[in-house]
């Protein structure tokens, strides 16, 4: 089992951009410290929900600011972005991180980000299969052309590949998020794993790497491929003496973000969208998740990992919205959670 830390870079209410990125790289420093496995960036716009606009990017000054974690992206945004340039970005931090970097993809949603980048909404609601496409043969062939609906360029040589690194890892991970049985099927018939969302419980990320493996074995991937597939489940932990005190401290400081977070998102076609109440939705995050004793964190992770078979875990540990609490969260989730599980 492997444990990472989900940052999102939120802006808590009353903080500015700054703020919430300056604890960004401060948590990736201390989860290094701290013994965790990865660390995982997400990638928003316009919004404080999260304050990165480029995972990939934010990935690259971490790479340089720490030396044993991995850094990944949760996730870079495919619609928004040509997948050659992010063929080529993931490529040069694989073989300059020594193959810490792990690339998660993922569709992103119907928001303004599509109007203000130029690719429009048909990149986000049929476009998503050529780019990953496109961005696979990017990190394994050495040279790649394409003639599809969104992409025709004349065949170009891939540089720098990053299967010509000196790792002995021929090539960036890339991970998909999975929110619908079609991105579970799309990730299936190529063999990536899954990243899967914190809003959603065991019994659904159960039902979603049982037709992953379906998936995966009506298109022809190995046995090997499909029991070695090593799928993410995104989550929240706060610890502390007393799970009460933990809960208290993400609904003392979660709802405000979430409410004018979420909120700010704004639809490219102006579609009506559904919200969660944030209250609500807080609860049930400290019900899903790791919340509580550094024991019950412990019990709930290696719960999650035997009902579901994922083997990683990607933990937002900046609900407090405090620098201070968030590193010392990341602290005890290295050193009193991650021995429990080894």
């Amino acid at each position: 089992m492997r444990v990472g830390s989900f940052v999102l870079a939120a802006q808590f209410p009353g903080q500015g951009p700054g703020e919430a990125l300056h604890r960004a790289v401060r948590s990736a420093e201390v989860a290094d410290e701290a013994g965790l496995d990865t660390v995982w960036l997400a990638e928003h716009h316009f919004v404080p929900y999260g304050t990165c606009p480029s995972a990939i990017t934010l990935a690259a000054l971490l790479l340089g600011r720490t030396r044993r974690v991995r850094v990944g992206t949760a996730v870079s945004v495919l619609p928004t972005a040509h997948p050659v340039a992010v063929g080529e970005q993931a490529a040069l931090l694989h073989v300059t991180s020594g193959g810490r970097f792990t690339l998660g993809v993922g569709r992103g949603g119907p928001w303004v980000d599509l109007e203000v980048f130029g690719t429009g909404l048909g990149a986000y609601e049929r476009g998503f299969p050529e780019s990953l496409d496109l961005l696979l043969r990017w990190l394994r062939e050495s040279s790649v052309g394409a003639d599809g609906e969104r992409y025709r360029f004349r065949e170009v040589p891939v540089v720098p590949r990053p299967s010509e690194s000196l790792t002995e890892v021929p090539g960036p991970e890339v991970v998909v998020a999975c929110t619908s049985p079609a991105s579970v099927r799309l990730a299936a018939e190529r063999g990536l794993p899954m990243l899967l969302g914190m809003h959603i419980g065991d019994e659904e990320k159960a039902e979603m790497v049982a037709l992953w493996r379906r998936h995966a074995r009506a298109a022809g991937r190995s046995g090997e491929e499909i029991t070695g597939a090593e799928h993410v489940s995104a989550g929240v932990c706060q610890l502390a003496d007393r799970r009460t005190d933990a809960v208290e401290t993400l609904l003392k400081a979660m709802p405000g973000w979430l409410k004018q977070g979420l909120d700010a998102h704004v639809t490219v076609d102006n579609r009506p969208r559904a919200m969660r109440d944030p209250h609500a939705y807080t609860e049930l995050l400290c019900g899903l998740h790791p919340v509580g004793t550094p024991r019950l964190a412990a019990d709930r992770l290696a719960a999650t990992a035997e009902r579901t078979g994922i083997s990683r875990f990607a933990l937002l540990t900046e609900g407090s919205g405090d620098l201070d609490a968030t590193e010392e969260n990341l602290r005890r989730l290295g050193a009193e959670v991650l021995p429990q599980l080894r």
